[in-house]
């Protein structure tokens, strides 16, 4: 049975920043959809809501259902809101999850200090932005470092979109997770911190983490989240039931 993988991109970035995964993926014949969410990469000029990005995500998802089964990977803000997605009351048609970076509750005093560190950076010459360049230029691959900014960043969106994902509901979301799920984490990740909490929930979950690496463990180790991908896809495989037999 086919599979098509779904990938949700984190705050600010675009669908650009999955660019080593689809191509990985096409490589092997299988089908990936990267999204922009609202107020993000082709859709920069758009408001960012829950709503809208819930809606793509699930418009996404249910057009890759009408092909056969779904992969769908999120990253960052794009995990999170993934995973309220998967957990909801209403199960979607996915299949398997791999949530990558998004091990935390965005409430309280952790999300204000976020949200008043961004604030921060918008008031820097070009709003912080030689700072981020010279940071992903020192810890992201050469094969990746174009990919992540390629779309654009949604500075625009981000106090927006953090702010609003402080009602997500994610401790009920994840027992309600039912499908295989991965939850990617690099050694560095500052979002690490619930990451027991949030496997333990979810019956059918693994940990992994990757040594050496930062938040952007999708870019920063492409290689290694390809891995995770085939491993995910894998057991897709192994879970289907044989095709009929033509004799």
């Amino acid at each position: 049975m086919a599979t098509t993988v779904v990938m949700v991109h984190g705050i600010r970035t675009s669908a650009t920043m999955w660019r080593a995964q689809v191509e990985h993926l096409r490589g092997r014949g299988i089908d990936a959809v990267a999204v922009d969410l609202p107020g993000h990469g082709a859709r920069m000029g758009e408001p960012f809501t829950l709503e809208g990005a819930f809606g793509t995500i699930d418009r996404a998802v249910r057009d890759a259902a009408e092909r056969g089964r779904v992969l769908l990977v999120g990253h960052s803000m794009g995990g999170l809101v993934s995973l309220e997605y998967v957990g909801g009351a209403d199960r979607p048609p996915v299949d398997a999850f791999i949530a990558a970076s998004c091990t935390a509750i965005p409430r309280g005093v952790a999300l204000q200090t976020y949200r008043t560190l961004a604030r921060g950076f918008d008031r820097l010459p070009r709003r912080g932005a030689p700072i981020a360049e010279w940071v992903l230029d020192r810890t992201l691959p050469v094969e990746t470092r174009a990919d992540f900014g390629a779309g654009g960043y949604a500075y625009d969106a981000q106090d927006t979109a953090l702010r609003s994902l402080s009602v997500l509901d994610l401790l009920a979301a994840l027992r309600r997770i039912a499908v295989p799920t991965w939850f990617v984490n690099g050694q560095f990740d500052q979002l690490r911190i619930s990451e027991k909490l949030f496997t333990s929930l979810v019956p059918a979950a693994e940990l992994i983490v990757v040594p050496r690496t930062s938040h952007l463990v999708t870019a920063m180790r492409p290689r290694v989240f390809n891995a995770v991908i085939d491993v995910a896809l894998a057991t897709m495989d192994a879970a289907s039931p044989p095709a009929p037999s033509g004799s």
